[in-house]
């Protein structure tokens, strides 16, 4: 099968989305489809063969992208687009999410899908009240399919499409968006040596670009309750929204006000090998996400399938309390940091939560969400 996957976010910019693209994209490929991804332009090297990468002439996803995407199907002639759809992705420009309806008039269009990264409604111009909320249902219902990721979206997806019969709802999780593959010949003491861990210390991993849903701040504020030996490495950096740069700003003034400077590390980028080993080196991870833990975080995927014991906040219901992962609730340093002490003081509690997040995280192999995806993709091909 012919598949086109679009996607604002594409490495080497950095993003969770534009991580889930090119894994899915790789694990079609292993099953035998032809893969091209869509994206905008981009300073960086790509990928190498065998996928596919088709930079639009796009630094701005507004309108324009109608014309642009049209040229670029006419020359793939994909069986299926398929649209990774994540608001702050598009600059909160509506364009993509009308998008299908202006594919809607082409003739011997492909199926159309899209993936629900989050449910975010764009933004259009001050007060446009309910017409924002109204773009991203249009979105939703002018594809032939959506793909949910995780339990409460497809909640909010099966409300707004009842009544549709010819309309497909699917779900499908997201798997860990970093593989556990370090450089070659890591080592782990060699490793944390060389970010300055001292054998007393204990290493607090938080992985993810920075934004506020993340609850980067308050991980700060429970590390300043916490003794000198612990430490803290933020892998990942910031985001490229603006609102997520001025978050960051405010963490790293907050790390400065609180005196913190010497006990945490802010990586910025890092590739996938580097990502691996810092996690693989940390003692625990901190995820302290706002509005809760769930399985559209491949940060939260990966820190399990790398087998650190993690601290999150209540979300999802298939994460259980010290089977899988710690939970206290979001907003409280106090209970993070209570909630770091005990992991780092209880071996056997450690060793439970990495082996219960790991066993977790193989539920989401690439190879079962293609296979998943490649079952969709048919369906709707032989509607």
């Amino acid at each position: 099968m012919n598949i086109a996957l679009l996607s604002a976010e594409y490495p080497p910019t950095p993003g969770g989305v534009g991580d889930y693209t090119r894994n899915l994209g790789r694990a079609l490929l292993r099953r035998g489809h032809e893969v091209a991804v869509l994206t905008g332009a981009a300073d960086g090297a790509d990928d190498q063969p065998p996928l596919r990468v088709v930079r639009l002439p796009l630094r701005r996803w507004d309108w324009r992208c109608w014309r642009v995407v049209r040229h670029a199907l006419s020359d793939l002639k994909p069986d299926v687009l398929h649209i990774q759809y994540q608001t702050g992705a598009y600059g909160m420009h509506p364009a993509i999410n009308l998008l299908p309806r202006q594919l809607h008039l082409e003739t011997n269009r492909p199926r159309l899908i899209v993936t629900a990264h989050d449910l975010l409604p764009p933004y259009l111009f001050p007060k446009a009240g309910p017409l924002r909320d109204w773009v991203t249902r249009r979105l939703m219902l002018d594809v032939d399919a959506v793909v949910a990721t995780n339990d409460a979206d497809e909640a909010q997806l099966r409300r707004w499409r009842a009544g549709r019969r010819h309309h497909t709802l699917a779900m499908i999780p997201i798997g860990a968006n970093i593989a556990v593959a370090p450089p070659p010949s890591w080592n782990r003491q060699e490793w944390r040596a060389r970010l300055g861990i001292a054998p007393e210390m204990t290493l607090i991993a938080n992985f993810g670009l920075m934004s506020r849903s993340k609850g980067v701040d308050t991980l700060i504020q429970a590390l300043a309750r916490l003794p000198e030996t612990f430490r803290l490495i933020v892998i990942g950096g910031e985001a490229t929204a603006p609102q997520d740069r001025m978050y960051a700003d405010e963490v790293r003034r907050l790390v400065a006000a609180l005196r913190l400077d010497e006990r945490v590390m802010i990586t910025g980028y890092c590739d996938d090998s580097t990502v691996s080993a810092h996690l693989l080196a940390a003692d625990l991870a901190a995820l302290p996400f706002t509005d809760g833990a769930s399985f559209r975080r491949g940060s939260l995927l990966a820190t399990l399938a790398h087998g650190a014991p993690t601290i999150t906040t209540p979300g999802s219901a298939a994460l259980v309390d010290r089977t899988h992962v710690l939970l206290t609730p979001p907003g409280d340093p106090d209970a993070l940091a209570d909630a770091i002490v005990r992991l780092a003081n209880d071996p056997a509690l450690r060793e439970r939560l990495s082996a219960g997040g790991a066993a977790l995280a193989a539920q989401f192999s690439w190879e079962t969400i293609a296979r998943q995806h490649e079952e969709l993709y048919e369906q709707l091909r032989n509607r």
